[in-house]
Parts: structure tokens; C-alpha cells; sequence
């Protein structure tokens, strides 16, 4: 196979003659969102919308508050005409709400377009035709000039129509077709010439959009085009600069972000990055990038998940998993460290503070999402990752050597299975691998003070046998320690322990943890009771349990010492 010839092309030239600011701007405004679903979205798709899934679409549109939608292309389909029909005479558009139909600049179709409206109270007529040198030279076969005429014959003829049904707020939106691969100061000279012929003021402003139509330069450079255009473009107060870029590089949302830098008002693009090629701009992901920094999208995507199907019903296109900012596996992390960071990031984060949450850019309960699928462990994971399934779903928190104990047994259950681990299964493993109630078990004990500290007596079963044990310590495991000591001649002590009691909703009321020290072992145990005294005795006990399944060498788990 040969190799790819690099040399058949040739990077863009940069727009030079201005002073370029954009990169020392922030946006701190949400623009002019304009909803391409019904036109760029619809004819990028194998099955074309029903009139039914237009109408679903359009609700959506309707309900997450976009304000322009482009509704098609009425002139030349008659699933669109029909379309504009039903909003118009079922009253379905909301009055702050306007529509905006496309067309050529042809006489014929401009026509239709304005009888496919006939009972609008407002709309926006969008005049497109193609400048780009590529179409002039090999497709209309024109000059500058030639490709000015087309467009100023045009906006004459939507003109006359406007003029020709008072009553009606026309608004015009002019685009110079392939703008990023025209030069811009042909782009400047043709919408001056539409300029002239529609007469806009700045209480009824002519839109300006300006299409990155196939993708081919980075965005830094679309920027550079559309900050030249505002910089040029004769009476700007009288203009609306809006952007339609598609994702032919993959930096369709870049080149919108940054236009907006430079100047651009108003973003037409597609819920989800549905379009032609590759896509359309992703008006979600836009939007919740401006969220994310603190400045208010004004749409409505608390719930992204009926933006999903009601797109997905429409389109017949799944949504990828790792989707920005709604996929199903954004808010979840594998990763052991990325986990750990997660749970002690959350754990420190206050309600009335900035979010500063590691590896998440926002809370994902802003968007209708809850914890439920931040963290996730399979084989990748670490301790960080099932303590917070335990901590969240259980209420119970291990002690980082418990942590220590615990993570190869759940690293073995998820190479053994080669899938993740619910927290039921790590529950489970926990308690299979470090609670013992047999064979000996705790039947009963007495608690009381004295002289030197807790006088402790517990009634033990071991394999049926009854047995009674007495000691005394600063408190009652190591009563109990010292009890059992004495009893056998054992050297046995408590190296770590931890308890507390367990949330509301739990078989048991508290739980506690003991990491005991007999000879050349290190034992985790862990019990649950109905109170934290008990579960500490149980835990032990456990441990003397667990004691007696390994021989003098061996360590629990193969851990060694976890005494930290």
C-alpha cells in the first residue's frame, strides 16, 4: 500500500492586515443559539425525519429554550413545507421563539419560501450562495463580481416579498457559502453589497453568517477570519455575526468558542453534533463548556438523558459512551488513582464553595446524573475505587489497611470475571475474606469498672464447647486481649482498630475493624453487631479465627505486614 502524499496539499494562508485581539478575550456571555437539527441535522441522515420526528424535535428544541431555529428547507422539500405549515397553523411557535427558513438565491424557490410562511408573525429568511474561489472558478465558472450579482439579485427578491406582506417582522440572515475558504475581503465586499440592498439599522440588525462549511484550517485561523470580518464589515452596529462550523478536523466546538472571541454573537449548530460529514457544532457540549466556566448557557440541559433519546428517536443515532459531558461513562472512573482523588476530593468539598472536584469538571448532579456511576471498579482500579462503593452505597469506611487487605481479593474477582464489580460483589468479598463466626463465636459478656481500668467477662463457644474468660485493660478489647492471653499463653495484641456505626438502612447498627498482631502475622478482621462494642469483640474473635485457617508463615492474603 502506498504511503500518503502530503505534498498534494497545502496549508490555508493566515488572514494578515489586522490587529488580532481575540486571544486576550474571555467569553463571559452565552450567544445566540440556533437549533440545525430540522435542515443540516435532517439531510445528513440516511432515513430523512418524518413530519412526526420533526415535531418531537422540535418540542425538545422548544422546551431546553433555544430561541432560532432553523426549520428547513421549504422551497425544495416537501416533508419541510408541510412542516412550516403545521407550525404556522397549528400555532405551535412560542412568541419568543422565531423560525428561520433556508434558500437559494433563485427567484423561484425565494418565493416559495415566503408562500410556505404565509401566516408567520415573524421569521427569518436565510440567503445563501457559494463564494468560495473553488466554486467560483470550477463550479459557476464566475468572477467576484459574477458571484455579487447572484447574491445582490437575491436579497432584492426576498426584499420585495418582505415588503410585498407588511405585518410581518422578516428578518434577513445572509451567508457567503464556504466563507472559510473564501478570502475574507471578498467576504467583507459581497455582504456589504446584501448590506445595501436590505438597509438594516441597529434596532433591526441583518445577520452576517459566516460558514466554516468543510472544515480546513484550525480554528485559531477561523478565528483570525471572522475577527477580520467584524473589524471590516461597514456599519457593524447594524450586524449580527453568527458561525456555522462543522467538524470535518474534529474542531468544529474550538472554532465556535473561539469565533466567539472574536466577535460572533450567534452559534448555529446541532444537539449532540448530529450533521453533515462529521457533524455540525455541538450546541450541548458548547453550551455546557460555557457552564462549566461559570457563565450561564441560558438553555435548560438539567436533563441531558431526554435529550438523548428524544435526538436518538429522531436521528436512529446512538450516543457514544465517552460523549463530553453526557455520556454514559463521563462521570466514571476506573483508574485507582483517579478514583482516590475523586473520594477525597468529595469528601472535603463544601456546599458553598467553588466546585473543585478532582477529574470531575462539574458536579454531575447539575445534569440530572448522581454518583451512582462516578466510580467503578474492575481490574484497573485500586483501594480508592470499591472504599468509595463501600463509603457510599454501605456507609462503611475502611481503614487504609483494611484497604490494604481487601484490594487483592477484589483485584482477583475482577481479572476473573474480566468485567467491573458492583458494590454488593465487594461487599461480599469483604466479608467472605475477613469475617469469621466460627468456630469459635461469641455467646455473651459483661463490662464493668474497677481499679485498673474495664473488667471484662465473655462467654465463648468453641466447636461446642462453653468457655468463660476474665480480663482487664484501659478498655475492652484489650480486656478482652489480656483475657484471652492469660487463658492460653498466647502473645496476641490489637495493632490498629477502627469502628463506628453504620447509616440507617443496614442489617446492622455498627461495624469495627481490628488488625491483630499474633506472632508473625498480621490479621484484618472485620464484624457487625448492633453496637460498636460488640462488633469490636466479634471482629477480634474473627481474627483468632482467621488465625487458626493459616500456618505460622503464611499472611492473609500474601500482604505481609500492614502495620503502617
Amino acid at each position: 500500500m502506498a504511503r500518503f502524499d502530503h505534498r498534494k496539499y497545502k496549508p490555508a494562508a493566515r488572514v494578515t492586515g489586522f490587529n488580532r485581539t481575540w486571544p486576550e478575550r474571555e467569553i463571559t456571555r452565552a450567544p445566540i443559539w440556533v437549533s440545525e437539527d430540522l435542515r443540516d441535522g435532517n439531510q445528513a441522515l440516511l432515513e430523512p425525519m418524518t413530519v412526526e420526528q420533526k415535531q418531537k424535535m422540535w418540542r425538545l428544541l422548544v422546551d431546553i429554550g433555544v430561541k432560532e431555529v432553523m426549520i428547513g428547507f421549504p422551497s425544495a422539500s416537501q416533508p419541510d413545507y408541510d412542516f412550516v405549515r403545521w407550525l404556522i397553523e397549528e400555532d405551535q411557535i412560542p412568541a419568543d421563539v422565531t423560525i428561520a427558513a433556508l434558500t437559494q438565491s433563485r427567484d423561484e424557490l425565494i418565493d416559495k419560501t415566503f408562500e410556505a410562511l404565509a401566516g408567520v408573525d415573524k421569521a427569518i429568511i436565510h440567503l445563501y450562495n457559494s463564494t468560495s474561489t473553488i466554486q467560483r472558478e470550477r463550479v459557476f465558472e464566475m468572477d467576484q463580481d459574477g458571484i455579487i450579482d447572484i447574491a445582490v439579485a437575491g436579497v432584492t427578491r426576498v426584499k420585495e416579498n418582505a415588503e410585498a406582506r407588511p405585518g410581518v417582522h422578516w428578518r434577513l440572515e445572509y451567508s457567503p457559502e464556504s466563507f472559510s475558504q473564501t478570502e475574507t475581503d471578498f467576504s467583507v465586499r459581497i455582504c456589504e453589497a446584501v448590506m445595501d440592498i436590505w438597509q438594516p439599522s441597529p434596532d433591526d440588525r441583518i445577520i452576517f453568517n459566516l460558514p466554516n462549511t468543510v472544515e480546513q484550517v484550525g480554528p485559531h485561523h477561523h478565528a483570525d477570519q471572522i475577527e477580520y470580518f467584524c473589524q471590516h464589515i461597514k456599519n457593524r452596529d447594524s450586524a449580527i455575526v453568527s458561525v456555522h462550523t462543522h467538524n470535518d478536523r474534529g474542531g468544529a466546538l474550538a472554532a465556535a468558542e473561539l469565533a466567539m472571541l472574536a466577535g460572533a454573537e450567534r452559534v448555529e449548530g446541532c444537539l449532540l453534533g448530529n450533521g453533515e460529514r462529521t457533524g455540525n457544532m455541538d450546541i450541548v457540549v458548547l453550551a455546557m463548556n460555557l457552564y462549566s466556566m461559570g457563565v450561564d448557557p441560558e438553555l435548560d440541559l438539567s436533563d441531558p438523558d431526554a435529550i438523548i433519546k428524544v435526538v436518538h428517536e429522531c436521528t436512529g443515532i446512538p450516543l457514544h459512551p465517552r460523549h463530553p459531558w453526557v455520556g454514559e461513562l463521563v462521570y466514571t472512573a476506573f483508574s485507582g488513582s483517579h478514583q482516590d482523588a475523586i473520594r477525597k476530593s468529595l469528601r472535603k468539598q463544601g456546599d458553598d464553595e467553588p466546585w473543585q472536584v478532582a477529574y470531575l469538571a462539574i458536579d454531575p448532579r447539575d445534569i440530572g446524573r448522581d454518583y451512582q456511576a462516578v466510580i467503578r471498579v474492575n481490574s484497573q482500579s485500586g483501594k480508592g475505587g470499591m472504599a468509595f462503593l463501600l463509603e457510599r452505597d454501605y456507609g462503611i469506611n475502611l481503614p487504609r489497611w483494611m484497604m490494604l487487605a481487601l484490594a487483592p481479593h477484589v483485584q482477583t474477582a475482577s481479572e476473573a470475571s474480566a468485567s467491573e464489580l458492583s458494590s454488593s460483589r465487594i461487599h461480599d468479598l469483604l466479608f467472605e475474606n475477613f469475617c469469621r463466626a466460627a468456630p469459635m463465636a461469641l455467646v455473651d459478656y459483661n463490662v464493668t469498672r474497677s481499679v485498673d481500668g474495664q473488667q471484662l467477662s465473655v462467654t465463648l463457644t468453641d466447636r461446642g464447647e462453653r468457655l468463660t474468660l476474665t480480663g482487664v485493660g484501659n478498655g475492652v478489647m484489650s480486656a478482652f486481649v489480656n483475657a484471652w492471653n492469660t487463658y492460653t499463653g498466647q502473645n496476641v495484641a490489637v495493632a490498629d482498630y477502627s469502628e463506628h456505626a453504620l447509616s440507617a438502612g443496614s442489617d446492622a447498627d455498627a461495624i469495627a475493624f481490628v488488625h491483630l498482631k499474633k506472632d508473625t502475622l498480621r490479621i484484618p478482621a472485620v464484624a457487625e453487631d448492633s453496637d460498636t462494642v460488640s462488633a469490636s469483640i466479634k471482629a477480634i474473635v474473627g481474627a483468632l479465627n482467621l488465625a487458626g485457617e493459616l500456618d505460622d508463615n503464611e499472611m492473609l492474603g500474601g500482604l505481609g505486614a500492614l502495620a503502617e
